[in-house]
């Protein structure tokens, strides 16, 4: 079968690739629909950065060079001979993290874990094997191709529990991307009251308003953006969320929070950033962290998305081939700040 395959830096190649057995305890899943992830394109344009090369991950024992994808959605086509809640034909979710199972589910990841698309084969490819323990149950009618963006959601709606966001309160989300937008679609579905986002691009902008933003800020088109923001919600934000990666953007959400509120670093940093710990201490803004997603996080995001409460067919600007993943994927989601979530269409491939 076919499958995009990273090798190294801009160098992912649409390949044969051979078909692993299903293991015991796995489940085989046919690909509907997988998403290009910010994950991805770091990998693609920088990596490797989760991609393990030198030696076999330690949790997955997968190793470059291997099939990315971990967005995806599908539907059950082989059962492992111990598999006892899936059968062929059931739609499912996956839920891509790999962990140690030691701890609490709400610090479990945070003991070590690993991704299925960065460290093992994932779901870029028609086929995939999956731990039985990793898929989640989707309503036969709910779309599959709005089932593969539950992944980044589910990042998005463990943003807002960090934040212990309460009805009609109000946000600042710096930072219109893909997980941007999503965190503004989940503030809503928590009930936000006010929801700003801030970018610097109005296409970007014009998204978040279509995922739920109330408000917009270009800063380019302001003479001061805490001011602007301080317009909007005077006393500043319960809550802000720093999905943009750099250090102004990071100084500026400390800067928009209202005393005693707490700001949110959603985003993965590239390169270390500095910054004065008085501002914090000055302000008594909480920060708070989130990578990925309890298993519980993600369950929600399931019962979320499939119901319609969390509304992301906004969030989805193209689908392509896979044939087509490196030119109109990686290097259009590089080039066109248009682009939001660019999905592979795998049931072609089938």
């Amino acid at each position: 079968m076919k499958a995009a395959v990273w090798h190294g830096v801009k160098d992912v190649r649409v390949e044969e690739v051979d078909q692993k057995p299903v293991g015991p305890d796995e489940v085989q899943v046919k690909v509907a629909y997988a998403g290009i992830c910010g994950s991805d394109l770091h990998e693609y344009l920088e990596g490797p950065v989760f991609i393990p090369v030198e030696a076999a991950d330690e949790l997955t024992q997968g190793q470059a060079p291997l099939t990315m994808g971990h967005e995806f959605s599908g539907v059950v086509s082989k059962v492992g001979k111990n598999v006892k809640d899936y059968q062929v034909g059931d739609h499912v979710s996956v839920n891509p993290t790999i962990t140690k199972g030691r701890l609490a589910d709400d610090v479990d990841v945070y003991d070590g874990y690993s991704f299925i698309g960065l460290s093992t084969d994932g779901g870029f490819a028609p086929y995939v094997n999956v731990p039985e323990k990793n898929l989640y149950p989707l309503p036969a009618d709910f779309s599959l191709r709005l089932a593969a963006t539950i992944e980044p959601t589910a990042v998005a709606v463990q943003a807002i529990k960090e934040a212990d966001l309460k009805f009609g309160q109000k946000v600042v989300i710096f930072g219109a991307g893909p997980i941007g937008v999503l965190v503004a679609a989940a503030a809503k579905a928590a009930g936000a009251t006010k929801i700003v986002v801030v970018d610097l691009s109005d296409v970007r902008l014009e998204k978040a308003q279509q995922m739920g933003a109330t408000d917009v800020i270009n800063p380019s088109q302001v003479d001061d953006t805490i001011a602007a923001i301080h317009e909007l919600i005077p006393g500043g934000a319960d809550a802000t969320f720093e999905v943009a990666g750099v250090q102004k953007t990071f100084e500026q959400a400390i800067d928009a929070t209202r005393p005693r509120g707490t700001m949110v670093i959603v985003s993965i940093f590239a390169k270390p950033i500095t910054f004065d710990p008085m501002q914090l201490m000055n302000s008594g803004v909480k920060v708070a962290t989130t990578i990925a997603y309890s298993r519980e996080s993600f369950q929600q995001t399931v019962d979320l998305v499939s119901s319609g409460q969390i509304n992301v067919e906004p969030v989805i600007t193209d689908e392509i081939s896979l044939d087509d993943i490196v030119d109109r994927g990686f290097n259009a989601l590089t080039q066109d700040k248009s682009q939001a979530k660019i999905l592979i269409d795998l049931q072609p491939e089938a």
